[in-house]
């Protein structure tokens, strides 16, 4: 079982930055695919960005493509969220997802991929 705890989240005016941590318990950090979805109020839960085991493979969706970057240390198992020129939009509660599959293509972007889920963190952003 792995636990996964978001920190980070808060209140931030347009154009600010912002970074998002998720650690990890368990062993097997290193091997997990891991992922940040988020949902803002009446909203499906979107994805944001994933990151392969190795770091060798980043994936973002297009509306946070050049402002955020997702990033993972595997010896202190913890993944980032640096968020920068935030947005009124990017407004909602970010959740850390992990999974143990070996994700190719649109795996990435799916949420019935990720075994494991953070509580969330909330980023508001004010105009």
């Amino acid at each position: 079982q792995v636990q996964l705890v978001e920190s980070g989240g808060g209140l931030v005016q347009a154009g600010g930055s912002l970074r998002l941590s998720c650690a990890a318990s368990g062993r097997t950090f290193s091997s997990y695919y891991m992922g940040w979805f988020r949902q803002a109020p009446g909203k499906e839960r979107e994805f944001v960005a994933a990151i392969s085991a190795s770091s060798a493979i980043t994936k973002y969706a297009d509306s946070v493509k050049g402002r955020f970057t997702i990033s993972r240390d595997n010896a202190k198992n913890t993944v980032y969220l640096q968020m920068n020129s935030l947005k009124p939009e990017d407004t909602a509660v970010y959740y850390c997802a992990g999974s143990r599959e070996y994700l190719t293509g649109t795996d990435y972007y799916a949420r019935r991929m990720y075994d494991y889920w953070g509580q969330g963190t909330q980023v508001t952003v004010s105009s």
